[in-house]
């Protein structure tokens, strides 16, 4: 059986796959293949992860917000509902996410 995979999409644009490695308590790790849609995103996640590995939190939550408002939707591969509301977090090839 295939792990439980979503596209990232912004609009009708693929960002990204995400396939399920772990579920850890709330988040999910997942492996990331990036899509063309990426090249857009990746300075915002990027920023992302810098501000939270540097202890910046102001600048974390800024880039986070700057994320969501780019109107993200993680679509399962297997046609099931949507995700609208999700914390998601890209570096490499790593992915992990919270809905």
């Amino acid at each position: 059986m295939a792990e439980p995979s979503w596209q990232l999409m912004q609009g009708g644009r693929l960002v990204g796959t995400l396939v399920e490695e772990e579920v850890d308590m709330f988040w999910t790790d997942c492996h990331f293949a990036p899509a063309p849609g990426w090249e857009d995103l990746h300075p915002l996640f990027e920023a992302s992860s810098d501000a939270w590995r540097s202890g910046d939190e102001e600048a974390a939550v800024e880039a986070d917000e700057a994320i969501y408002a780019r109107g993200l939707v993680l679509a399962p591969v297997d046609g099931g509902a949507p995700l609208t509301e999700f914390l998601l977090s890209i570096n490499g090839d790593k992915a992990r996410f919270r809905y």
